[in-house]
């Protein structure tokens, strides 16, 4: 697997954001372990320290919890705790900037889930 990193956001923050993804999309669930640092750090050939920093961001955001000689593990609840943290944080910082452009651009939310149906292509 190979990941491509921005050059304007840290690497570890561009890793806790995947593993917040993870999260959320199911694919870690509670209990589930993390990848080890030396794992991840071989993996994507970035240092341990980058990996450990991550790591220690989503401990002390309560998602994951460190098991002493067994590694990191997604606490319980961690899923319903990001739903609602990324939920705020998409309204209070995303959605300000998307509603202004599609006032702009004259869109509104029938236009939208019409135009957008079920996220598939449709047919030429």
């Amino acid at each position: 697997m190979t990941i491509t990193w921005n050059d304007s956001v840290p690497i570890y923050r561009q890793l806790r954001e995947r593993v917040v993804a993870m999260i959320l999309d199911g694919a870690l669930n509670e209990g589930d372990p993390l990848p080890s640092v030396r794992q991840v750090a071989a993996d994507f050939q970035i240092n341990p320290l980058t990996v450990s920093k991550a790591y220690q961001e989503l401990v002390d955001d309560q998602l994951v919890e460190k098991r002493r000689g067994l590694g990191m593990f997604v606490n319980d609840g961690a899923r319903e705790a990001l739903l609602k943290s990324e939920r705020e944080r998409f309204l209070r910082e995303e959605w300000p900037t998307l509603f202004a452009r599609l006032q702009r651009l004259g869109l509104d939310l029938k236009t939208l889930l019409r135009e957008a149906g079920d996220g598939t292509e449709k047919p030429a």
